[in-house]
């Protein structure tokens, strides 16, 4: 019966064949994973233009906020290795409906977070909620496609950060401006609410319709999970001796800290984009709330852009270092350019345009390496572990610019801290990850 099953799905697998089984996967799956992002970034980021009503209404000021965008990390950092652990043994489904509902429900709640200590206790339990997404989704992509075609679904799923950044920066001004005062709340406590409700939604959504694994889609023939799995067979013993058979095992690589320490460059340069753009632009000389919303929605449009262009070519050549590590030069440049030309929105919202891109596409490519390197039983704690170890950076990082802007009134200084950080990261990513320990040439053919 196997051999007739592995005859058949043969037939099938020519290249036709193949891509069609592929393309058939993507429609079901992608389209939820990139609306569960969306509302992901949304609900994690939409304090970056909350918080310019909140100093005045709550009188909090930028260190209070950096503090709390901090301590959101703390979570993420406890629970984020645990949770991708547990996803490998409950699934997906249950995994997304559990997360998705908690973090809809606590976002929801930050309503009410009217006193910084209300407001660290709701960004605290708020990155306790969201802890495994990223990487779960990272992990769940390793169950369906070879590393040869996870990339473009690395990129269509990292497109919901710049959607999330259009629609987000758009929807949360228009709210602002519009829900103020409307039944004796700001517009800021309205914009919580009602943004938090699509993330439970979509956790339902994300039970009912996805699969855990390819076996148990029944939207599959038995042929087309048959080239799934061969697919998938083939690749892990491409990676032979190169790749890890268990956690313990990534636990003892030293690489896997290397690409944690370039997880930290990339989750450094993820909040200057996402949490302090609109600081930027109002820093810059706009002061109205909807003109900041919506010229803050305006990089993640050619960050899109980007990174569909940089995450194709990165499958089509199979090179992902120099693709990761020169997209965040040119978003170090670009830092680098603002925090001395900081004062002129003509010039500050094109430079937060590239810094954005060369975010959005940095972060496409170099979360496709993990996965490549580590063996399918050591991604789960694997990936999780450099997650972990990025958001070190994305707790501190906050603080650090807080700190900064409250002594010195100006972030210059803080974006260039970040920038030299970034800069490390990728030298790391360069020098530390040799070509030779991503074996996707070998599955081209996939």
């Amino acid at each position: 019966m196997a051999a007739r099953l592995h005859d058949a799905a043969t037939k099938m697998g020519g290249s036709a064949g193949r891509d069609a089984v592929y393309t058939k996967v993507s429609w079901r799956i992608m389209p939820i994973l990139l609306l569960c992002y969306v509302a992901n970034f949304i609900d994690r980021t939409n304090i970056s233009i909350a918080q310019i009503h909140m100093r005045t209404d709550l009188d909090f000021t930028d260190e209070i906020y950096g503090i709390g965008v901090g301590l959101f990390f703390i979570g993420f950092i406890i629970f984020e290795v645990p949770s991708n652990i547990l996803l490998e043994r409950i699934g997906v489904r249950k995994t997304l409906l559990r997360i998705m509902v908690a973090w809809g429900l606590v976002s929801a709640t930050t309503t009410f977070a009217t006193t910084p200590l209300r407001f660290y206790c709701a960004r605290i339990l708020l990155g306790a909620a969201e802890a495994g997404f990223f990487p779960g989704v990272l992990l769940y992509l390793t169950y369906w496609y070879p590393s040869v075609r996870r990339g473009r679904m690395t990129s269509l799923f990292f497109l919901g950060l710049p959607l999330s950044g259009f629609i987000g920066s758009a929807l949360s001004g228009w709210i602002l401006h519009s829900f103020n005062n409307v039944f004796g709340l700001r517009g800021w406590q309205w914009m919580f609410l009602m943004e938090g409700v699509p993330s439970v939604l979509l956790g339902l959504a994300a039970f009912l319709f996805l699969a855990d694994r390819p076996q148990d889609a029944r939207w599959l023939s038995i042929e087309e999970k048959q080239i799934i799995r061969d697919d998938l067979a083939k690749e892990q013993a491409v990676k032979g001796h190169k790749g890890h058979y268990s956690f313990f095992d990534a636990l003892r690589d030293p690489r896997v800290y290397v690409l944690g320490v370039v997880g930290i460059g990339t989750y450094t340069l993820a909040n200057a984009v996402s949490f302090w753009t609109p600081l930027i632009i109002s820093e810059s000389g706009v002061k109205e709330i909807l003109n900041i919303g919506f010229l803050a929605a305006f990089p993640p449009l050619v960050g899109a852009v980007s990174m569909l262009l940089v995450g194709r070519h990165s499958d089509l050549t199979l090179e992902r270092r120099w693709h990761a590590a020169c997209c965040e030069f040119s978003a170090v440049a670009a830092l680098l350019l603002l925090s001395f030309f900081y004062k002129n929105p003509m010039v500050v919202v094109p430079l937060l345009a590239i810094m954005t891109a060369g975010h959005y596409s940095a972060v496409t490519v170099f979360w496709s390496v993990p996965s490549i390197y580590l063996s399918e039983k050591a991604a789960a704690g694997g990936i999780a572990i450099v997650t972990a170890m990025g958001s070190v950076a994305a707790a501190l990082s906050p603080v650090m610019l807080g700190w900064i802007q409250k002594h010195t009134g100006r972030l210059s200084s803080g974006l260039q801290i970040s920038a030299a950080i970034i800069s490390i990261s990728a030298i790391v990513l360069l020098i530390g990850v040799p070509a030779r320990l991503l074996p996707e040439r070998s599955n081209a053919e996939l």
